[in-house]
């Protein structure tokens, strides 16, 4: 934990931040695995914040099952796209209005931003009137970033093959592994296991469902997005767990 906490504290405190909200994933598909864990790794990075005059909030996220429901570069990044134009997953949607009130919170903005609550509900009228996707469009063109992607992010790259596995049987889902979904999105060439690799912005894995979720036979599960037919086998064994 001391080498996790020293890694991620140095970069934040040396980009100049005044107040850090730290977002500490807990589960299969994080660093820890436990919610003491969670704590004990939150708790050690808000110190070391504190000790260098930072304002500090760690909040503890469940990463046991995917955030939102895409895995991969461009597929996460639609996924981005739709949540700022109001048509994101809810538990993302959620997220991102905890993460930001808590931002908004340690801005130190007066009056106006100290009820967690209030602000949420602020948050919700940039969404719903669209200033949030203005802004994420002006932070894509200072970049020279091509806006028109945030427009249309059907000009984002797609996969050419798509394969859905389906429920063979009527239940409810009690597990969606987030370790095994990131290796099956890793086997189709969403991430690197060496710096020399090249990451495919197109693959990556899509999960249709949550845990509680009830299923019948048919109903889809998962659908692998990928450019290579020869790496499916690989995901769809990630997959199948």
């Amino acid at each position: 934990l001391p080498l996790i906490a020293s890694s991620i504290m140095s970069k934040k405190i040396a980009a100049g931040a005044d107040g850090i909200v730290l977002d500490v994933k807990m589960g299969t598909g994080a660093f820890v695995q436990t919610l003491d864990e969670a704590r004990e790794l939150a708790q050690i990075m808000v110190n070391i914040g504190h000790g260098v005059g930072r304002d500090m909030v760690a909040l503890i996220s469940d990463m046991n099952q995917p955030l939102g429901y895409a895995v991969g570069n461009a597929l996460e990044v639609h996924e981005a796209i739709n949540t700022l134009m109001g048509n994101g997953p809810a538990d993302f949607h959620a997220h991102c209005l905890e993460v930001a009130a808590y931002m908004l919170n340690l801005a130190g903005q007066g009056e106006k931003w100290t009820d967690i609550d209030a602000t949420k509900a602020d948050l919700l009228t940039k969404l719903d009137n669209g200033e949030a996707l203005n802004m994420f469009r002006a932070m894509v063109g200072a970049q020279s970033g091509d806006v028109s992607f945030v427009d249309d992010p059907s000009k984002l790259p797609q996969a050419a093959d798509q394969e859905t596995l389906t429920a063979e049987h009527t239940g409810t889902v009690s597990c969606a592994d987030a370790l095994d979904i990131a290796k099956a999105a890793f086997e189709l060439g969403a991430g690197r296991e060496t710096k020399a690799d090249k990451i495919d912005p197109a693959v990556g894995v899509v999960v249709h469902v949550k845990v509680g979720d009830n299923v019948k036979p048919g109903d889809p599960l998962a659908t692998i997005h990928s450019n290579d037919a020869s790496k499916h086998e690989a995901a769809r064994t990630h997959l199948n767990n």
